[in-house]
């Protein structure tokens, strides 16, 4: 697996995902800082008991940061959730959601949170003015990630590096707040994350993969691409 300091990167790769077995074996790799999951992976991979999966993962990550989502849809709920979830270990970053599913905003639950000295996650956030409400509640001194879904803006044919780099910038206020860039959709994310000033980005499984491709031969890589071409039409009898 590629090696960041190998390639000039500074931003930190998390792995993104649910699957114990994957995130096992990517614990043991130095390239990976830290995990994170949610509610919506957590069910594509099957799992039935939260916390006893929680628990399972802390287990397998003692030492370095783990993300874990509330997925109460209330303000009172939401904050004991966050605490209980916190609880669970000196590594956990409790997610919330910058917005509840009737669109209001989740300040009060991130700002208690925050004080309280919970290491919150503020997750789906996809505009600046969001940026700026997360900017306003979170205390100078507090510990948190700012999660931006760059992927799902680029999907809405919106460049993301301008707002992931105005909140890089904004939060160099608040040194203990890192920058996360969301939902990657290419390996070349992790560039373009890298350039904006961006702390960190959650890598999923599949872009894990290909960290490997970084810095091959591109002559090599045209040859590999025609052979790929020319076996799969012999192995077809494709015939003219």
């Amino acid at each position: 697996m590629m090696k960041t300091e190998e390639n000039n990167l500074k931003v930190k790769i998390f792995a993104d995902g649910a699957d114990i077995a994957e995130i096992t074996r990517l614990s043991a790799d130095p390239v990976i800082k830290g995990f994170t999951t949610n509610p919506t992976l957590m069910r594509a991979a099957g799992i039935t008991n939260y916390e006893t999966f929680a628990m399972e993962v802390l287990s397998t990550i003692p030492d370095l940061p783990v993300s874990l989502e509330v997925f109460a849809d209330d303000i009172d709920t939401m904050i004991s959730q966050g605490f209980l979830i916190g609880s669970w270990g000196p590594n956990v970053n409790v997610k919330i959601p910058v917005i509840n599913t009737q669109g209001v905003f989740t300040g009060p639950a991130i700002a208690e949170l925050s004080k309280a000295g919970v290491h919150v996650n503020i997750t789906a956030v996809f505009t600046l003015e969001q940026v700026r409400a997360i900017y306003d509640c979170l205390d100078p001194l507090a510990t948190a990630y700012v999660s931006i879904f760059a992927g799902r803006i680029a999907d809405s044919g919106i460049d993301p590096v301008p707002l992931v780099s105005e909140a890089v910038r904004m939060f160099k206020t608040h040194p203990m707040v890192e920058i996360i860039w969301a939902s990657p959709r290419e390996l070349y994310n992790i560039f373009h994350a890298d350039q904006s000033g961006c702390h960190i980005i959650t890598v999923t499984q599949a872009i894990l993969d290909k960290l490997s491709f970084i810095g091959r031969d591109q002559t090599q890589y045209s040859l590999e691409t025609s052979k790929m071409f020319h076996d799969d039409a012999l192995q077809a009898g494709y015939k003219i």
